[in-house]
């Protein structure tokens, strides 16, 4: 994908150091995520959303180094920082026109250990965005694991993550996580569906993301994709891992809905058709 040089007056780039864990805060953590052993790691399934049930903790990142030197670490980070601009290029507009307020998340870099304003999370949890604090984490290290297990290493399946994970920042902006999170603790037999749910929303909104700029998408873009969210889906990870697929336990969804959200995101470029929950109003 054809992405414009990211300019760091118009992006929040911030350093999240690494190597302390740090105090959880007051609030537990949810990682929405399955654990799995996978090339000798304790790998917890990717693409994962970071949410603070009670109180957030106050986020503490600092970095002596500038956004520019941040987002020009390597390869990974100036595809991120780049998608990053574009992204915000992309759903500002669409807020302005439905009178939202729009409010642009915070992109870290971290390596090993980070704290956001959810709390600390390490490196196995994948990348992450924490509505308590509006901020995408990223240890670039993670696409390498990605390109092993979905055999691309094509830019496409890397920007997947990153539309995927502001994906639940529009989700905040327009008050869809904080309704979820309230019906989840209301009735929590329904917290695995409804995560799910939000999940695939934020993937079909990553495929009307690159449909929005489809001018930029290059051919073979569109399955790099696909294979990343095959790879990542909750029926392949755990047979992966040697466990029977169990969609009770599913909090992504299965590789099948996982391709058909961001395919469909993409045919229809409006994230009109992105709601998952329309069955549950029927």
């Amino acid at each position: 994908m054809r992405l414009n040089p990211f300019d760091t007056n118009k992006i929040d780039v911030r350093g999240g150091g690494g190597g302390r864990a740090g105090k959880l805060g007051c609030g537990a953590i949810v990682i929405a995520a399955i654990g799995s052993l996978v090339f000798g790691t304790d790998f917890v399934s990717t693409l994962g959303t970071v949410q603070s049930i009670d109180q957030a903790t106050t986020s503490s990142r600092g970095s002596d180094m500038s956004e520019q030197e941040l987002c020009s670490q390597n390869e990974y980070s100036r595809e991120a920082c780049s998608a990053l601009q574009s992204l915000n290029q992309t759903w500002e507009p669409e807020f302005r026109e439905a009178d939202i307020e729009f409010r642009q998340p915070s992109l870290t870099f971290y390596s090993g250990r980070v704290r956001s304003g959810c709390g600390t999370a390490s490196s196995a949890a994948g990348p992450f965005y924490c509505p308590a604090d509006m901020g995408i984490y990223i240890d670039t290290s993670f696409y390498d694991q990605l390109a092993r297990l979905s055999g691309e290493r094509g830019d496409f399946a890397r920007l997947y993550v990153m539309a995927h994970e502001y994906g639940h920042h529009i989700q905040k902006l327009t008050g869809i996580a904080d309704q979820i999170r309230s019906a989840q603790q209301q009735n929590p037999r329904r917290a695995n569906d409804l995560q799910v749910r939000m999940e695939l929303q934020a993937d079909c909104y990553a495929g009307v993301w690159a449909a929005k700029n489809r001018d930029k998408v290059e051919q073979g873009d569109l399955e790099e994709g696909m294979n990343a969210a095959a790879a990542i889906g909750d029926d392949t990870i755990m047979e992966r891992a040697g466990q029977r697929a169990n969609p009770e336990n599913f909090t992504h969804g299965s590789s099948a809905q996982r391709m058909q959200w961001l395919r469909r995101g993409f045919a229809t470029q409006d994230e009109d058709q992105c709601d998952t929950f329309a069955d549950l109003r029927s």
